[in-house]
């Protein structure tokens, strides 16, 4: 038995706890839709911003970032970190403007914003590709990390601990809809973190690994702890950090960082009581997301250096663990095996439980909402009653966890599907930011972007695998030109970013523009302002209509994208300034506690400035 009884009463607790206040949360949560996928537009700003961290906060998520401090170090976090950017734009620009929509998901707005036959097909058509086949790969990402933890701590199967696991979170989650999955979002955030936070610190202190200083100084891990990668390295500067910085987070659609907001960060944004609820959910969220979580993970991360140096330690130390599950975001849950004592043991593994089932339920709420509203409630059965469209709801619930489970079984490591997921998006994030402030976007516009993404994502692939040759002197060679892997990951990015974005503003050029009934709706519901509707304004000025009241004229997006920068800077200040304490460099933790201050008093300054209702 790798767990003692004390751990599996532990775990056992934990599920009582979690299905009770899934139970106690649910009462009249699933009478119609609205309350089904939106908990009545009622929810207060704490309780949704929590939701949203520990729906990002999943049990892959640990595995992922020990997968990038093994490989690059510390500053290969660069890869999620600078969607911090994408997050604050949310924040102050975006927030506000979903939740002025109304809309049950972010998908209604395809046929809020654009016109005809085309922008229904785009919404049923994203309906089942997001809904169905990427919310699928993204629940068995999370999943394949599930895998790995039932593996190692609780001794199961994978087809054993998948099915165990999706029965209680299909249950929860189909009993009350969003209601239930935030309050036992609340719970489970917090029994997570504390979990994540007591096993950095056992592990730390533990004699193999022999406390801070043994192990910042150990010759493992001591080339990898910089913050930000060296200029002195132009191969790592450039690609995990430059451009992730400077292109990545506003070109590429990422789940949980979709540039001007979407999918369940959406959804919560449109369950708020109101704009400010909105907004200030969203902030939270980039807080803890962004400044409070990664560190315990990055640590084990490190740490895992020391007890496991290579993928072949692990293998050696595993032997019942199939091999094709050993890849290095395997050090995560190996290194809480090998330290953790009993009840310790047992408590972080129902952390990694309640981190696993946080994300799982909230993404089946979510691909579901999309299912039933955006495609059977829109399409397939347009009459159907509210108790309907519930029940279809539940079913596609269950189909959802079902095909994650088959999906997960064949895939190998986090960091490859994340790799994968970043393709896919590449190039698209543009227009989710254009499309709310430039009237000339249409459906046409996503339509093409989608397809190019998809296709030059595809043929980079191709070219991979068919072409790419591998010499021996460690570069890649691709129809004769020689580069390093990490050179070549940028090229396939900014490849698919420019030919992506090329198309989808010629297409929208080419192609008619939105029909002048559907602009003006827009206009006046969601008041987003600014140059790129003067024309529809001046148009319908003109003709003595007015879009929007006098006192709603102000544009306040410059505001936003300042309040943007300044709650940017705030929150990596924080970030590393807890990294600078824990490598023991007070001085510099001192300067970013400075800045972190004062671009926080400016923030509050500025963000009063911000038009709110």
């Amino acid at each position: 038995m790798i767990l003692s009884p004390l751990d599996w009463v532990i775990i056992g607790a934990f599920f009582f706890v979690l299905l009770s206040i899934g139970y106690a949360a649910s009462y009249r949560a699933g009478n119609d839709t609205t309350s089904f996928f939106l908990s009545g537009r009622n929810m207060p700003w704490w309780l949704l911003g929590v939701s949203m961290v520990a729906t990002t906060f999943s049990a892959d998520t640990p595995n992922l970032v020990t997968d990038m401090v093994r490989t690059g170090g510390v500053a290969s976090n660069w890869l999620w970190w600078a969607f911090l950017l994408t997050g604050m734009l949310t924040v102050f620009v975006y927030a506000k403007l979903w939740n002025r929509s109304q809309v049950l998901t972010d998908l209604e707005f395809y046929e809020l914003r654009y016109s005809g036959k085309m922008a229904a097909f785009l919404r049923g058509f994203r309906a089942v590709y997001l809904g169905f086949f990427f919310n699928v790969m993204v629940i068995a990402t999370v999943s394949l990390a599930f895998i790995k933890i039932a593996a190692v701590m609780l001794g199961l199967q994978p087809g054993v601990a998948l099915i165990i696991a999706s029965v209680i979170v299909v249950f929860y989650s189909s009993l009350g809809g969003l209601k239930s999955i935030l309050w036992t979002d609340l719970f489970q955030f917090s029994f997570a973190m504390f979990g994540a936070v007591i096993a950095a610190v056992y592990i730390i202190g533990s004699p193999e690994v022999g406390g801070m200083s043994n192990l910042l100084s150990h010759p493992n891990v001591s080339d990898k702890l910089s913050l930000v990668p060296s200029v002195s390295q132009p191969e790592l500067f450039v690609s995990i950090f430059l451009i992730p910085i400077a292109v990545q987070w506003w070109a590429v659609w990422y789940p949980g960082a979709e540039p001007g907001g979407g999918g369940y960060v959406a959804q919560r944004m449109l369950a708020a009581k109101n704009e400010s609820h909105a907004v200030g959910a969203t902030l939270l969220f980039n807080f803890f997301h962004y400044a409070l979580r990664p560190w315990p993970w990055i640590l084990v991360g490190l740490a895992s250096l020391v007890v496991f140096p290579d993928i072949a330690s692990m293998v050696e130390r595993y032997p019942d663990v199939p091999v094709q599950y050993i890849q290095n975001d395997f050090a995560y849950p190996a290194m809480l095996r090998e330290f953790l004592p009993a009840g310790l043991l047992g408590l972080v593994v129902a952390s990694l439980i309640a981190a696993y089932m946080s994300t799982t339920a909230s993404q089946l709420n979510w691909g579901s909402s999309y299912l039933v509203n955006d495609f059977y409630g829109r399409f397939y059965k347009p009459d159907a009653t509210e108790k309907q469209r519930v029940r279809f709801g539940r079913i596609s619930t269950a189909a959802l966890m079902g095909s994650s489970v088959l999906l997960a079984l064949v895939l190998q490591n986090a960091l490859q599907a994340f790799q994968y997921i970043l393709m896919i998006g590449a190039g698209t994030g543009l227009i989710y930011i254009l499309r709310w402030f430039w009237w000339r976007i249409n459906a046409w516009s996503e339509i093409s972007a989608m397809i190019a993404a998809g296709t030059f994502s595809m043929i980079f692939i191709l070219i991979e695998n068919f072409v790419m040759q591998r010499p021996e002197t460690g570069m890649v060679d691709v129809f004769g030109f020689q580069t390093s892997m990490s050179y070549w990951n940028v090229i396939k990015l900014l490849g698919t970013v420019f030919l992506t974005s090329a198309t989808w503003i010629i297409v929208t050029l080419l192609t008619s523009p939105v029909d002048k009934a559907t602009l003006r709706n827009f206009y006046s519901r969601i008041r987003p302002g600014g140059p790129g509707w003067k024309s529809v304004v001046d148009e319908a000025t003109g003709e003595g209509i007015t879009l929007v009241k006098e006192d709603n004229l102000k544009w306040d997006v410059p505001t936003g994208i300042l309040c943007m920068i300044l709650g940017t800077t705030m929150i990596y200040s924080l970030l590393f300034m807890i990294g600078n304490i824990l490598y023991g460099n007070l001085m510099p933790a001192a300067v970013l506690a400075a800045m972190a201050a004062a671009s926080g008093f400016l923030l509050t300054r500025f963000w009063s400035k911000l038009r709110m209702e």
